[in-house]
């Protein structure tokens, strides 16, 4: 049976929009659990050809997608491989951002990390003002994002406000998002769903084919280089996996709440990390 036996999804479909509500209390962790079935879906949606727009959304108010497990950086080896390799989460972006249909991430609550790098990579991005939260904290933990920010966001908003985000590790607002070209829109939150919807339903009745031209077209001179940049992306994150440091910090970070769902809506530990020496 399509679309069986996912247990961190709601899924409803109607005139070629599939409605995809992430469900994984309390804080949506893009952890091995939905990590895996966010790339059965994908796999899913690409597939079926009755779908033309696919709205990525959460069941969670205060949570898009909190941000990547940190359980996985500890149990991950010290020991990188030179063979470079891609990560499962830009996979999943990529998965989402070259199926031949249109992908739209409608965002209520923080993304963050992971979450957001998924964000990053569908097609576009539309956002609740004065509710949504998007930030790569990694930094601050001794991580390299690793599921494409590194790549996605430079493309989007330019060297300079990249490494503003990818180094300050502060949670931009929705509005100023939008104004660094983060994102298409912040929109009044009472206004984004409506906006959101008319929109897919107006994209889902036009021809599929000419849809799936168009995303070729464009992506064939946004991104050309996207690949070899995401394979570098991929072994520095490897190799501040693999970094005492790195893990002492997580370590020290799950110890202070991270993960839990009143540390995760400010991420106040942060800055009450052990300074580095």
């Amino acid at each position: 049976m399509r679309y069986s036996d996912y247990k961190c999804f709601r899924l409803e479909f109607d005139s070629g929009v599939a409605f995809v509500s992430i469900d994984h209390p309390p804080i949506n962790l893009l952890d091995e659990m939905l990590s895996l079935e966010f790339d059965k879906l994908g796999r899913e949606l690409e597939g079926d050809e009755s779908v033309r727009v696919v709205i990525l959304q959460s069941a969670l108010p205060d949570f898009f997608i909190a941000h990547s497990g940190l359980g996985r950086v500890a149990a991950a080896s010290k020991t990188v491989s030179q063979t470079r390799s891609f990560r499962l989460t830009q996979m999943i972006g990529e998965r989402f951002r070259n199926m031949p249909k249109v992908t739209i991430a409608k965002i209520e609550g923080r993304a963050r990390g992971g979450g957001n790098e998924i964000a990053l990579a569908v097609d576009m991005c539309f956002a609740a003002a004065g509710k949504a939260v998007f930030s790569n904290p990694e930094v601050a933990i001794g991580l390299v994002p690793g599921g494409g920010a590194t790549q996605r966001l430079p493309r989007l908003v330019g060297r300079g406000r990249a490494l503003e985000v990818l180094l300050g590790c502060n949670d931009f607002s929705a509005e100023l998002a939008e104004r660094y070209g983060y994102i298409n829109r912040a929109l009044p939150p009472d206004e984004l769903t409506p906006f959101v919807e008319k929109l897919a339903r107006r994209i889902a009745s036009f021809p599929a084919h000419a849809i799936a031209h168009v995303k070729t077209a464009v992506d064939s001179g946004a991104f050309r280089s996207l690949a070899d940049g995401l394979l570098v992306e991929a072994h520095e994150s490897d190799l501040s996996v693999a970094s005492d440091v790195t893990q002492r910090r997580v370590t020290e970070a799950l110890k202070r709440g991270a993960e839990t769902y009143e540390a995760e809506l400010e991420m106040e530990f942060l800055s009450g990390l052990s300074p580095v020496g």
